[in-house]
């Protein structure tokens, strides 16, 4: 839920000045490092507990997209992400929750390894964009622009990581439902 909330608050921060302060671009920073790091937690919790509620099932997935998705459209319309990369991301996340969430009663699917690899280097490529990295100057301008370069790196890692994870998805969300249809009941993976 706190991930749900702080969406619209990162939003407006990153998105004041059309993304020109640096102020604002280290507070949007914060609250997404905020929610990010709240998720991993909540990941934590939920399988230290062995906890799948109704509830974590919608909202979880829901939450990541919020915030991540934001992030994604927010840096394209700053002009700080190419828009074919949020597009391209956006269809496979979409895509992938809406297939989660309707095959949700007979199919429990957890995500996979490189769904969680994918999900991490997206968060770390969208924070290295989020931050003004890019605009240091002086003494912190070539750091600014390792990290800028690291962030790109990072961020062409997790696309090909979203187009692979997203087609290994519905390769298991096929085999799973049909096996689930087959025993008439659901099945968990």
């Amino acid at each position: 839920t706190l991930r749900i909330v702080l969406v619209p608050f990162f939003a407006w921060a990153l998105l004041i000045d059309g993304g020109e302060s640096a102020q604002w671009r280290l507070v949007a920073w914060v609250i997404f490092a905020v929610a990010m790091i709240t998720d991993k937690i909540d990941g934590d919790i939920a399988r230290a507990r062995n906890l799948v509620t109704d509830f974590g099932k919608i909202a979880d997935p829901i939450a990541d997209k919020a915030i991540t998705g934001m992030a994604f459209i927010g840096l394209s319309l700053i002009g700080a992400l190419w828009w074919w990369v949020t597009i391209v991301v956006l269809v496979r996340e979409w895509s992938v929750t809406i297939a989660r969430l309707s095959i949700a009663r007979q199919v429990v699917m957890a995500a996979s390894r490189s769904g969680k690899i994918k999900t991490l280097a997206q968060a770390l490529a969208l924070g290295g964009f989020v931050a003004p990295f890019k605009d240091l100057t002086g003494s912190w301008d070539a750091p600014g622009d390792v990290v800028w370069w690291a962030a790109a790196l990072l961020m062409a890692v997790a696309l090909v990581l979203t187009v692979t994870s997203g087609l290994e998805f519905a390769r298991d969300a096929v085999r799973q439902r049909r096996a689930a249809l087959a025993g008439d009941g659901p099945v968990s993976g």
